[in-house]
């Protein structure tokens, strides 16, 4: 499966990340994502193409040879837009509008070293430090 099932698209491409379980998952990640399903998830996170390079560790070309070819990420990719995906889940649910999400992460953030949430997408411990960061302004413990 390349793309989690049709029953699972509902609106947006989060739906249906937010519908699978955890196995399903891992099952997506291990056979990859298609360039199709990637490419209806861009069109609702406002990152360029040179922000998904980065985060996926691709270079702008390999993208455009992605989309050109329709092909499937592989598996360290997929995981990367799963976590991009989840992480973006809990931004809307703490921020309450995807609007204020997109700001916050496009912004300085004293709390996480006063970089731009959105410039630590690249590797896990930087989803896990915005994750952090997401907990305490959900719960008020601001730093």
């Amino acid at each position: 499966m390349s793309e989690p099932r049709d029953e699972f698209l509902v609106k947006e491409p989060f739906d249906a990340v937010y519908q699978l379980d955890t196995s399903s998952i891992i099952r997506t990640v291990r056979e990859g994502i298609a360039f199709d399903f990637f490419r209806k998830l861009t069109s609702f996170i406002p990152f360029s193409t040179e922000d998904w390079s980065r985060v996926l560790h691709l270079t702008e070309r390999s993208l455009q040879r992605y989309k050109k070819e329709n092909k499937t990420f592989d598996s360290l990719q997929s995981e990367k837009i799963f976590q991009v995906m989840l992480l973006y889940k809990k931004g809307i649910s703490v921020f309450g509008t995807k609007a204020l999400f997109d700001m916050w992460l496009d912004n300085i953030s004293p709390a996480l070293g006063h970089i731009k949430p959105k410039d630590l997408l690249d590797s896990t411990f930087g989803i896990e430090m915005i994750e952090d960061e997401l907990i305490r302004i959900e719960h008020g413990v601001l730093a």
